[in-house]
């Protein structure tokens, strides 16, 4: 069988700007090597790449093929979800997909990653005091009906975060994993039990965001917003934030890798398991989407005439 179709993705080691050198460590391992490592033949691992585009050797210039580490846990993560069931033409996509995802650059704003990636969600210029009433509706229903959901909260500053403490430790209770990113008022005191301290840096963009993101399969929700410049001396709760509201599962899910990859970047703990569970593409809903969010995108716009103050977040 001729596996070198030229329909057929591969990396010559000798192509000019390639970053691959024959005999570089970064890609040493023969057909046979990987055939060995992940318990697939040659045969096989060649039928993949003419069929399906992977694996994508390196090749010398005598044409020999050669796989790197990379390649290996490539290999052993689609084995792994055959095991679970998948197709083999989907476990290569889902594969390659991540890898896609995790070659893209580190994630600086979840804000932008949402607007960047999903611009049919509607944005309406609101109040704190909208957000915060939106943040208490979400969590509300969080505590109500998710089941094991993975929840991240932006706050900006620890001063916003403090009255919400005792809250987001009972929601840490029923959560799968939460989150709380704030920029500390002393990074040396001790960190208080609940939600997952995520301490920002003072130059983070992230400190001018305010986020409530749920991420499970009965209740997809994220609320995101940036806070507009120039706004010194404006009352707390009146100073006026971009704002997006979605309960797309794709669009939710996107800002909750967002904010797992902003917590690793951070160092705060347990964030490979949960980024682990974020890989996959959500499951499909039934509900039409676009009518709902249309619907309380005008909620949003009737809600921000006024509200009374309530304790809390």
């Amino acid at each position: 069988m001729n596996t070198t179709s030229t329909s057929v993705p591969v990396r010559r080691t000798d192509a000019p700007g390639s970053s691959a050198t024959s005999g570089s460590a970064g890609a040493s391992l023969s057909i046979g090597d990987l055939a060995e490592r992940t318990g697939v033949a040659p045969a096989t691992l060649r039928m993949w790449e003419q069929r399906h585009g992977f694996p994508v050797p390196d090749r010398l210039e005598s044409g020999h093929r050669r796989y790197s580490e990379a390649d290996v846990a490539g290999v052993q993560e689609v084995l792994g979800r055959r095991e679970a069931g998948v197709r083999l033409d989907a476990a290569i996509a889902e594969v390659l997909a991540g890898a896609q995802r995790a070659a893209e650059p580190r994630a600086a704003s979840v804000w932008a990653e949402l607007r960047r990636h999903h611009r049919e969600v509607p944005v309406h210029r609101l109040t704190k005091q909208t957000l915060l009433s939106l943040s208490w509706a979400i969590e509300d229903e969080f505590a109500a009906k998710a089941e094991r959901a993975h929840l991240f909260g932006l706050f900006q500053a620890e001063q916003y975060y403090r009255p919400a403490r005792r809250r987001w430790r009972e929601l840490s209770r029923v959560a799968g994993s939460a989150y709380a990113f704030y920029a500390p008022a002393d990074p040396d005191a001790p960190t208080p039990e609940g939600a997952t301290p995520v301490l920002l840096d003072d130059d983070s963009p992230v400190r001018r965001e305010w986020a409530v993101v749920c991420d499970s399969h009965d209740l997809p929700v994220a609320l995101t917003a940036w806070e507009l410049p120039g706004q010194e001396g404006v009352p707390d709760r009146q100073r006026l934030f971009e704002s997006a509201w979605t309960i797309d599962p794709t669009a939710v899910r996107r800002a909750a890798r967002t904010c797992a990859a902003l917590a690793a970047q951070a160092g705060a703990e347990g964030t490979a398991a949960v980024q682990f569970a974020l890989a996959d593409e959500p499951a499909p809903v039934a509900a039409d989407l676009a009518a709902v969010s249309a619907l309380f995108s005008r909620v949003v716009a009737y809600v921000d005439d006024g509200h009374r103050p309530r304790a809390g977040r």
